[in-house]
């Protein structure tokens, strides 16, 4: 293994451990709500809107992100993004609901830059045969933390721990990883561009986002991402609580289930794809999966398959999500990979952004103002996510094949973005 692939492993491993910690940080409060409905003097409608907030950063931010690796690399902002968490999280630990406000969209803003710089590190140092095995990878580090934010963290705040001194601790933590990664992550490799670079940067984005293909990856990947991001990082817990009964601990263990099957999911549909040679069969077959298992979490009987299966199929399917940001780098030139892995993450996310206020309004709705939600308000509500699913496997329909195995591959000679 020469230097400087052995650098570049460093390089995403490190990122993709910052990653992981980011994801904790978004999934976890679906562990706290009622904590957090106490300390803010909130709803449960409240509180979902306060940790929605996360996306508001991280939608605009994915293109920030992405421009800024084409630009100046990860060294110079990845550690930045880490500090911005870090900040955010120390924020929301104060109590007082406008700094919580700002720093959870601080968390947001500087997550974005674990995902784009993990991504952009294994694409352009690594061989393109690999490239959605080791994006999948990445999204399992992340997944791994989406997991822990629930599998940990969930009995630890059972336990008595403040849920105060847990924001603390995890705010000093992400300062920490800023200066770790600050000094492990190699300088690129050569001296960004001159020149006007804001117009460069817009021109890059032009390119990305006059791409239909582009638009589609942006579409299914994040329709095939709000089921996990939506509905059971935000409402699984209490679902499973109110709907059927659960008790907190094993409706803690049962929604983590999801994020555990993305481990599972997302490395592995990616080197299926990349087996292949083909993207297209990858994702709809995940959408189909998705579909099946999202359908009989909302109107199924929970006794009938053993327990955590469910969740663990839906998470493992919903992987497929990933896929898209490979082929979104496959459809558009090199020179701009990081604006591209930025636009998709901006889209996928736009979605979570604007629909999570919606989803909790067509709760609130169908429960007609009730404290206590039932079955039938979050069949009412939520139903919507399986028409999401199935548009998703529609307009996998028309995207352009980019595998290693399609003819003719996407030209490389596009033109440089300067």
């Amino acid at each position: 293994m020469s230097k400087g692939v052995r650098a570049a492993g460093v390089a995403w491993v490190v990122t993709a451990v910052y990653y992981f910690y980011q994801y904790t940080l978004r999934s976890a409060p679906a562990v706290m709500m009622p904590q957090l409905s106490q300390a803010f003097g909130l709803n449960a409608m409240g509180v979902a809107s306060l940790v929605g907030l996360f996306y508001y950063g991280y939608s605009p931010f994915s293109l920030v992100a992405g421009v800024a690796m084409d630009r100046l690399g990860p060294r110079k902002v990845v550690p930045l993004g880490a500090a911005a968490v870090g900040i955010g999280a120390l924020l929301f630990a104060s109590g007082n609901g406008p700094a919580a406000s700002v720093g959870r969209v601080l968390q947001g803003a500087g997550g974005v830059f674990a995902l784009v710089g993990a991504v952009f590190i294994a694409t352009t140092n690594f061989p393109a045969s690999r490239a959605a095995t080791l994006i999948g990878a990445t999204q399992m580090f992340g997944m791994a933390g989406g997991s822990a934010g629930q599998f940990v963290v969930g009995p630890v705040i059972a336990s008595g721990v403040p849920w105060s001194r847990f924001w603390m601790v995890m705010g000093v933590a992400g300062l920490v990883i800023a200066v770790l990664l600050f000094a492990l992550l190699p300088a690129a490799k050569t001296p960004p561009a001159g020149g006007d670079w804001v117009r460069s940067a817009g021109r890059a984005l032009g390119l990305v986002f006059r791409n239909p293909q582009s638009i589609l990856c942006g579409a299914i990947s994040g329709l095939l991402f709000i089921p996990t991001t939506i509905f059971d990082m935000v409402w699984g817990v209490r679902y499973l609580q109110e709907a059927h009964g659960f008790e907190y601990a094993a409706a803690v263990i049962r929604s983590a289930t999801v994020p555990l099957g993305w481990i599972i999911g997302c490395p592995l549909l990616g080197f299926l794809s990349d087996r292949l040679g083909r993207r297209k069969p990858v994702i709809a077959g995940g959408a189909v999966v998705l579909l099946g298992a999202l359908g009989w979490i909302l109107y199924g009987p929970t006794d009938v398959l053993p327990p955590y299966v469910l969740g663990i199929v839906a998470g493992t399917a919903s992987g497929a999500a990933m896929l898209p940001y490979t082929v979104i780098k496959e459809a558009n030139p090199p020179a701009v990979s990081g604006t591209a892995t930025g636009v998709i993450n901006f889209l996928n996310f736009t979605f979570s952004a604007l629909l999570g206020p919606v989803f909790a309004g067509f709760l609130r709705s169908a429960a007609g103002g009730a404290d206590t939600m039932t079955l039938g308000h979050y069949q009412s509500a939520f139903l919507p996510l399986v028409y999401g699913v199935t548009l998703a496997l529609v307009l996998t329909l028309f995207l352009r094949e980019t595998g290693t195995a399609a003819a003719p591959r996407v030209p490389a000679a596009a033109r440089e973005i300067a």
